[in-house]
Order: C-alpha cells, then structure tokens, then sequence
C-alpha cells in the first residue's frame, strides 16, 4: 500500500496505524472464500470529512476492508479544514462496482460523511445568503444539518457580522448538490430556515463564491 500523505494534524488522525489495521482487514475481507464470481476490481476515491479527533480515520478505514476494499493510499489535507471545522480526507482503493456501492453505504451507515464518492456526485453548485440570528441560532448546527441531507455538502461558508455576534448577521453559503438534486438541497435549506426564522435569497447568479 502507498501513501500520500504529508503530514498529519496533532492529536487527529493516526494513519499509519489506520492504515496497517485496515489494510489487514482489507486483505481478509476480499478472499474469495464465498466463491463470488465478480467483475474485476478497479481503483476508487472517496473523500470524507472527519472530526478532529484520535481514531476517527480508523473507525472510517473499517467499513472499506470490511466490505472487501483494498486499501491503496490515504490523503489528508494537514491544516486544511471543512466549513464545519472538520478534515477532509481522500481515499484511494480497489473494489468491484458492486463492493463499492456497499462500501460506500456502509460508510454512511457508520455517519460518515462522504463529500465524493467516485465520478458521482456533487456536480452542480449553488450560492446561497442567509440572513438573521445566524449565531444566536447556533450556525455549526444549521452547516451540520444542511451537510444532514445527502443531496448537499456545504463547500464554503463566509459569514458577516457587522453589528457584533448578537445581531442579525448573514453568511454567503455554496452547495454543491448532486446531479438532479439542487431543487432538493434547496428545499432542505429553506425548510431549516423557516424553523429558524432564517431568510433565504437564493439563488446567487454572476457570483464567484
């Protein structure tokens, strides 16, 4: 197994150890002991978004060799963090197309956030305001239910608080929805924003977010 990775945050993500682990249950989980006649395997890449803390990548690597992945390398962005202040992580693997799809339900299964899955899915983008009492409302949790709906991910947030963390305050937020799921991510954010007394100008045309 190779590895791409340059570094790593204190404290987070102990990849070397994940990686070992997984790989071992990696290369038991693909024998042919159930005499599956499958298509041949081919490389995959899943990006996650992981929380800062230790064995997070590992309890993330288990659903891959449990599901009869092999594990190729592991990519993490050191110093880099998601909207929600979480790790992006790349990871490169073999499976069948059917072993993949299981792979990456299981992933989901175990609340793992897959932000790509392959060629799949985030292909469209949207951006979005919301304006109100953005802080008062608590907006890690308003990021954490919008990321909530598999339609989405939130790629990019930037909040704006003249008035102090008090007042009403807006964020400019971009989407990117899967092929055919905009109209979807949408109508999850504004259902969010009705329950939050939020309003919602959408969407932002002509804009670079």
């Amino acid at each position: 197994m190779s590895d791409r990775r340059d570094g790593a945050p204190e404290a987070a993500l102990d990849a070397e150890d994940a990686a070992d682990s997984a790989a071992a249950g990696s290369a038991d989980a693909a024998s042919p002991d159930g005499g599956h006649a499958a298509a041949a395997p081919s490389t995959h890449t899943v990006r996650l978004e992981l929380v800062d803390e230790p064995g997070q990548l590992l309890a993330a690597l288990h659903p891959i060799a449990d599901n009869g992945g092999n594990l190729l390398s592991i990519y993490h962005e050191r110093g880099n963090k998601t909207p929600r202040g979480r790790i992006p992580v790349e990871v490169d693997f073999e499976a069948t197309p059917e072993r993949f799809e299981e792979i990456v339900d299981a992933l989901r299964s175990e609340g793992v956030n897959v932000m790509q899955a392959g060629t799949e899915r985030y292909a469209e983008e949207v951006t979005l305001l919301l304006f109100g009492h953005l802080i008062d409302t608590d907006l890690s949790d308003t990021l954490s239910r919008i990321e909530a709906c598999e339609s989405a991910s939130v790629a990019d947030v930037s909040l704006a608080a003249p008035q102090g963390t008090e007042e009403v305050s807006s964020a400019r937020l971009r989407l990117e929805a899967r092929a055919g799921e905009t109209d979807a991510a949408l109508a999850a954010v504004r259902e969010l924003a009705d329950e939050k007394e939020l309003r919602v100008v959408e969407p932002l045309t002509g804009v670079d977010a």
